[in-house]
């Protein structure tokens, strides 16, 4: 009898968790992996784009080739290049024959408007970081470790329970008792889920969620519409004409009135803006469909956690609309399910419960453990 004594402590002991030897505020993830490949994509693109341009800008020299008259001399041409790319006016009439400007600078201001389009995803992030990472930071610590410590009370109390069943004179007394224990729900240890609860009348995380994904849904949505913008009026039209008959060489009478010119990178300029534009684009349903994941709970998680005594949410219907603080935790427990120990032992636990021939007879950890330390043995059958 002492050999199964020996054996039943050993496997309680081995069921405990150990401590966590470092510490977890370094390992915990605030952001969803979706929300990350979302950053690296709308911030990482235009930056790596722009950087692009600008080494074949600095590389390949002057961005704009000017038809100059033939007895013009070579500091000449290099002064209407110039000019004309200071000025970027395309000069022309309308169908009336009226002359008419229109201005292209938007084509040179274009690698550094894609420089604000990054800073500007960005700026969601940047809400997200110092707005709610904090407080989210401390609600994971705690509920990680509340969830663990949740599982070791269990066993604890089996251990427990162990040594008053093995000290008891009177084994139907004792079981007794474990029923009444049962039915006045001592063994519950409701920290944890009275924390969770309030969690559900919060929404200062969820509103600051939503209200990130809007604003990078906002900058998505008004990035595509100026690159849209750029290509109906101004990226069709590589070459236009200049005049630089203005100040000191406005009265000499060798210099033509107006000037062809072609735009060197055009076609570089409109590959970039394509390239952003259709990845921004394919990127709005993921933005809509990281919003929409609070529509709904994630009861997964919480449906293996029900196997402790302390943690019944689900079975007591305490979980109401799912747009609440509580939901955006719990997508992120489920980011950070490699830092929760116990996850693994329940969901164990849970599998073994349902290929249990009696599952009416495992409802909890508790009950689990019972039955594996040879307590559900000497308990007296109805």
């Amino acid at each position: 009898m002492s050999l199964s004594h020996t054996a039943a402590e050993y496997m309680l002991s081995d069921a405990l968790l150990p401590d966590p030897g470092g510490s977890r505020a370094k390992g915990l993830r605030l952001e969803l992996p979706s929300d990350r490949l979302l950053k690296f994509v709308t911030v990482g693109l235009p930056l790596f784009l722009v950087s692009l341009a600008f080494a074949r800008e600095f590389s390949a020299g002057s961005q704009i080739s000017c038809f100059s008259p033939t007895n013009f001399t070579g500091k000449q041409s290099a002064y209407v290049d110039t000019a004309c790319w200071d000025s970027l006016l395309h000069h022309g009439f309308d169908s009336k024959g009226h002359a008419i400007t229109k201005s292209l600078w938007a084509l040179k201001v274009f690698p550094y408007s894609l420089l604000v389009v990054a800073v500007l995803m960005y700026l969601p992030y940047l809400l997200w970081r110092y707005a709610a990472a904090p407080a989210l930071h401390s609600d994971l610590l705690f509920i990680i470790d509340e969830l663990d410590k949740s599982y070791n009370r269990s066993v604890r109390l089996v251990q427990h329970m162990r040594k008053v069943q093995q000290a008891s004179t009177e084994p139907e007394r004792f079981w007794e008792e474990y029923e009444r224990a049962r039915r006045e729900r001592y063994f519950e240890f409701p920290l944890l889920e009275r924390y969770l609860t309030c969690k559900q009348h919060t929404h200062s995380l969820v509103f600051i969620y939503i209200l990130r994904n809007l604003l990078l849904l906002l900058f998505l949505a008004a990035t595509c519409l100026y690159l849209v913008f750029l290509h109906l009026n101004i990226f069709f039209q590589d070459e236009f004409s200049c005049s630089i008959k203005t100040g000191l060489l406005q009265e000499e009478p060798h210099i033509p009135p107006l000037i062809p010119c072609k735009l060197v990178f055009f076609s570089i300029f409109q590959l970039i803006s394509l390239s952003v534009g259709g990845i921004y684009v394919l990127l709005m349903p993921v933005v809509i469909y990281n919003a929409l994941q609070l529509c709904q709970w994630d009861k997964g998680l919480l449906s293996i956690y029900e196997m402790l005594p302390a943690f019944d949410l689900l079975s007591r219907k305490m979980l109401t609309c799912p747009v609440n603080d509580l939901n955006v935790i719990l997508l992120f427990l489920r980011a950070n399910i490699s830092e929760l120990t116990s996850f693994g032992r329940l969901n164990a636990v849970s599998a073994l419960r349902e290929s249990t021939a009696n599952k009416e007879d495992i409802d909890t950890v508790v009950d689990f453990m019972t039955l594996l330390a040879g307590l559900e043995t000497t308990k007296p059958k109805p």
